[in-house]
């Protein structure tokens, strides 16, 4: 079965200019097409696919996905080339994830620091006293109450 531009975008959920941009860059060699010079997708198209997709929503840059998708088509001599870029790509994926969470680590600790300054009816109650200057206690408070957030406590040290 063969599948049109439009098909294939609609079951990807992206736009058929992606698609289109996808080609343009080297992305889709594996893409065959008719006598009009029409894309026909296989339904093995579909797997490259999935795995362009992934790759292009965990940041990989469109060039470097290209190279991976060149080693798919030169087959099992690249095995372990492919491997290893996808254990790479994980591992650098793991390091955003990690990253996304410290960032909503320090949101939620801000969250709380309004929170209960908006309960107080004054942020001061955040710095040293007689001061304007945040008070390091605030941030030991919060762990203290949230002790799920010390994987991620980097962010309040001193």
């Amino acid at each position: 079965m063969t599948y049109r531009i439009g098909e294939v975008a609609k079951k990807l959920g992206i736009s058929t200019s992606a698609l289109r941009f996808y080609d343009a860059h080297g992305l889709l060699p594996f893409v065959q097409r008719d006598a009009q010079g029409n894309r026909e997708f296989t339904d093995n198209d579909l797997n490259y696919l999935d795995v362009i997709t992934v790759l292009k929503k965990s940041g990989v840059p469109v060039a470097t996905i290209a190279d991976f998708i060149k080693l798919c088509m030169q087959g099992d001599d690249t095995l372990v080339q492919r491997y290893a870029y996808l254990e790479d790509t994980e591992q650098a994926l793991d390091e955003q994830i990690r990253a996304l969470k410290r960032q909503k680590a320090f949101l939620k600790f801000k969250q709380w620091y309004y929170q209960t300054a908006i309960e107080a009816g004054t942020e001061t109650i955040h710095f040293k006293a007689g001061t304007h200057d945040f008070d390091p206690e605030a941030k030991r408070e919060y762990l203290r109450l949230h002790p799920e957030a010390v994987d991620f406590a980097h962010f309040v040290e001193d």
